[in-house]
């Protein structure tokens, strides 16, 4: 949530900040600004809505300097308004703060500086920091840097800050614990500071992840690492692999659009490299690593937030019936509070878009302290979760810049079949053959995602029907649960239609009683070991009138026969049908959206990446 950036060096910052600021619009956009520091003039633009208005608000202004830093806000505390948006001033306007995260301790601080004389201009728990900053700099006869140090060690919650001051025109600091910031170095003395690597890509290469607790000082063209204990830290320089091309529309409307059409790239990247179908071998270190555990596996339990859950719903299906590991699938932000049983010989799988998710961080490091072994699933290079596991796998989706996930969920529903297969075998529940009957299988799924996607114009056929609809219903069985619960949380997400996934034969237990001629039902109705009972529920929604949109296998002709309009996918092993009837389910929900007149790339009151609990 809330994204970051910043720039010193010898070019113009303003240019860099609002593109950066706009690459990272998909981390909140409830409001923006930027402060720019020339010629010891600290000036500050902020503004409510989208960077597209801070960019209009500055037309005529002086916006030069070669110092800067700019946020663009998912507000916490505070409503979104010009006086709640970020960069925040201290006291005496001589430093300013952008910041992501929650300062839990805030509103004590805050009653014991406004005791001390500070007057506060807004309602957020930003500004109490700054304040913080300044007295303790004036306090201690500090510099700057040591008065960051000092502050961050009276601050309790979650962060990732940069500040600035108009009597240190040299001087850039930054630092986090909880929610990500990235430090890109350029050429001759410049550096850039930001939420994740999408605004640096198109000037350096070279970045360092700051780890919790550290801080960055540059200070006359020199970085300097240290924790906030004040012990130096020997940073370690990545090279970004990232295309600048890979975060730029390319000709779509949306990115989201985008996004759904490159899954049989997507799902192909994710896969390619980790198995041999002809051998029926794997190469994947985590495997490797962890085979002796795996064979004594005795529970998984997997946690994720929103997408990421149901991705771990149908892995779940997956490492059930292909590896016989009896799995749990937790909200991370109830696994953590409920005092959870965990085991040392248990394997906790976390899985995260972008590696950062703040309750699935948490919910690790419950599952570390207990002694289990934790995997990682995420597709962000570099990012907190890959760096607090014990092992795991990138889902190499490529950036993902539209709120709602699509590829994201369709590549680590990939690499959750890669391991349950895996699995399956290690633990003497698949034979090699039947192994590589899967693998084969498997390699044929971005074929057939490409063909799903030509069945576009059909579906727009179907969005314009039910665009106007009040209530959808999505029910499936089996590997068909998750995916209904996916495809009403993508419709409810982007199109604000109120949307509920259901196991079908659940819909007797209560929902039916929603259905009547008004309501569209989505039924995944595909040629499974449920057929039948999947039809016998379409014929209970049919005989109280309601609108019945099926996705059926192709060559199906009694579900057709009962449904009043149908998505078609190719037929498949019930284990893989996920990684198919998701992308009809995607589709139908975008377009929905769009003809609602909907942002369906940044939904109201969301964000990509939930760096708050």
């Amino acid at each position: 949530m809330c994204g970051i950036v910043a720039y010193i060096g010898k070019k113009e910052a303003y240019p860099i900040l609002i593109k950066g600021l706009k690459r990272l619009e998909y981390r909140g956009y409830d409001s923006a600004g930027v402060a720019l520091l020339n010629k010891g003039e600290l000036k500050i633009f902020k503004k409510k809505g989208k960077v597209a208005d801070l960019e209009t608000a500055t037309a005529n202004q002086d916006v030069s300097g070669s110092l800067g830093m700019g946020h663009t806000r998912w507000a916490t505390h505070g409503e979104p308004n010009d006086r709640n948006s970020h960069p925040h001033l201290s006291q005496s306007g001589e430093i300013a703060i952008i910041h992501n995260g929650i300062i839990e301790n805030y509103a004590t601080l805050k009653e014991e500086l406004i005791n001390r004389g500070h007057e506060f201009k807004s309602d957020t728990d930003s500004e109490v920091l700054v304040h913080l900053i300044e007295e303790i700099k004036e306090q201690e006869k500090c510099n700057l840097g040591e008065a960051v140090r000092l502050a961050l060690g009276q601050v309790i919650g979650a962060y990732a800050i940069v500040v600035i001051s108009r009597n240190d025109p040299a001087k850039l600091i930054g630092a986090r614990k909880g929610s990500p910031l990235v430090v890109g170095i350029g050429e001759e003395g410049e550096y850039f500071m930001a939420s994740d690597a999408t605004p640096i890509i198109e000037y350096t290469r070279k970045v360092l992840y700051l780890e919790d607790g550290e801080i960055a000082y540059i200070l006359d063209g020199e970085l300097d690492v240290r924790t906030i204990a004040d012990q130096a830290v020997s940073p370690f320089i990545h090279q970004l692999e990232m295309n600048l091309e890979a975060i730029e529309k390319g000709g779509y409307p949306h990115f989201m659009l985008k996004e759904i059409h490159e899954q049989p790239r997507s799902i192909y990247d994710s896969i390619r490299g980790r198995f041999d179908a002809h051998s029926g071998t794997f190469a994947m270190r985590s495997l490797k690593e962890y085979e002796q555990k795996i064979k004594g596996l005795k529970r998984i339990i997997i946690v994720g937030c929103g997408t990421s859950w149901h991705a771990g719903l149908v892995g779940e299906y997956l490492f059930e019936n292909l590896a016989r590991i009896p799995v749990e699938v937790e909200y991370a932000s109830e696994f953590r509070y409920r005092n959870p049983i965990i085991n040392e010989d248990d394997l906790v799988i976390a899985i995260s878009q972008s590696g950062e998710t703040a309750d699935t961080l948490e919910a690790m490091r419950v599952a570390k302290e207990h002694g289990a072994t934790v995997f990682g699933l995420c597709n962000v290079v570099g990012s907190s979760i890959p760096r607090l596991s014990n092992a795991g796998a990138y889902t190499h989706a490529g950036p993902e810049i539209g709120v709602a996930s699509t590829k994201a969920f369709t590549a680590q529903v990939s690499i959750l079949t890669l391991w349950a297969l895996a699995f399956g075998e290690m633990q003497g529940k698949l034979s090699k053959n039947d192994l590589r009957t899967a693998m084969a299988e498997l390699e044929t799924i971005p074929e057939k995602v490409s063909n799903i996607l030509k069945y576009e114009p059909q579906i727009v056929e179907i969005a314009e029907r039910f665009c106007n609809a009040q209530n959808f219903l999505f029910l499936g069985r089996g590997y068909g649960f998750p995916v209904a619960l996916e495809g009403a949380l993508k419709l409810k997400e982007i199109s604000y239609i109120h949307a509920e996934g259901y196991p079908a034969a659940e819909m007797k237990h209560g929902p039916i009683a929603l259905v009547d001629e008004k309501m569209p039902v989505v039924v995944i109705a595909t040629q499974t070991a449920n057929y039948d009972k999947v039809v016998s529920n379409i014929q209970e929604v049919k005989a109280r009138k309601g609108v019945v949109i099926a996705i059926v296998t192709k060559g199906d002709t009694k579900v057709p026969a009962m449904a009043d309009y149908l998505m078609e996918i190719p037929e498949v092993s019930d284990f893989l049908e996920p990684l198919l009837t998701t992308i009809p389910l995607q589709l139908l929900s975008y377009h929905i959206a769009v003809m609602r007149g909907c942002n369906v790339d940044q939904p109201r009151n969301l964000a990509k990446s939930v760096t708050v609990e």
